[in-house]
């Protein structure tokens, strides 16, 4: 029997920020700002949240994943469309319940085949990942040849970050903080990065924001020097710092044309707050 291959990816990809030719449903996460109530992309965007974080730094800031319910009536949806498969691209495992949940909500339909693959990652390379399985899904290629190529991309990928303040990372318990790293904490800097396993990590303790790009910036074109690979720039409130570290790379790689930039979606800001950007790359 054919297959006839869906695409799924979670907001937290910042896929709404990217265009492209495929048909892909998001799982959107809630985002309530003070008591205000907001399905992330649809209700609020980048931009627009980070600007009120500005204004207001003590703005009460929670999240909440897409519901096993909801995720349930788009399986259903996409079965009754004649879909026999769907692959589910969520956001790390460790930094969100959304895996659980594409899980859980697998469990409960008849005929559809639901493949739920941790990205490890979260925004552009998760959001590749979706892109890639829906141009795969296109062409032909079976679930299996998909997701082999989806594992490639999460064993080949490094995200580095800083943000500005490390209480947003803190208060909502995604960064695992090492014993004797937290004198001082909320006024350093460090290097962070997402590990392997999909885990927020500090690398370097640093005490200034320049001296935090500068040392992203060095991590990175230590580690590129030798491979083939697709950069990534993420932002929060400074585009214009995406768009020189985006000159930066193709003036030193003149074949690399174009350096996707993308905005940290909203879901995603609440946890490293304004003034957060990240670098990082695909290895080919």
């Amino acid at each position: 029997m054919n297959q006839k291959i869906a695409t799924i990816v979670c907001g937290n990809s910042g896929i709404d920020y990217l265009k492209h030719p495929y048909k892909i449903d998001v799982f959107r996460s809630v985002l309530f700002v003070d008591e205000e109530e907001f399905e992330d992309y649809i209700d609020i965007t980048a931009d627009a949240f980070y600007k009120r974080l500005l204004l207001n730094p003590n703005t009460n800031v929670k999240t909440s994943q897409t519901s096993t319910g909801d995720m349930l009536e788009v399986y259903k949806r996409l079965e009754s469309e004649g879909f026999t498969d769907a692959i589910v691209v969520t956001i790390s495992s460790y930094l969100s319940g959304t895996f659980q949940n594409a899980v859980l909500a697998a469990g409960m339909v008849d005929s559809l085949k639901v493949h739920v693959f941790d990205s490890k990652a979260v925004v552009y390379p998760e959001a590749k990942m979706a892109l890639t399985a829906a141009k795969m899904a296109e062409e032909g290629y079976s679930v299996e040849e998909i997701l082999e190529k989806l594992a490639h991309i999460r064993d080949n990928l490094r995200i580095y970050f800083s943000v500005d303040t490390l209480k947003y990372l803190v208060k909502n318990g995604r960064l695992s903080v090492a014993s004797g790293f937290l004198g001082g904490l909320l006024k350093l800097k460090p290097l962070l990065w997402i590990n392997p396993d999909g885990k927020i990590e500090s690398i370097e303790k640093i005490r200034t924001s320049k001296k935090a790009l500068e040392r992203v910036k060095e991590k990175f074109f230590e580690e590129v020097k030798d491979i083939d690979f697709e950069p990534f720039v993420i932002y929060t409130t400074d585009i214009s710092l995406a768009e020189d570290i985006a000159k930066e790379i193709m003036e030193k790689y003149p074949h690399i044309k174009e350096v996707p930039m993308q905005p940290l979606t909203p879901v995603v800001g609440a946890h490293a707050g304004p003034g957060a950007y990240a670098l990082g790359y695909i290895k080919k």
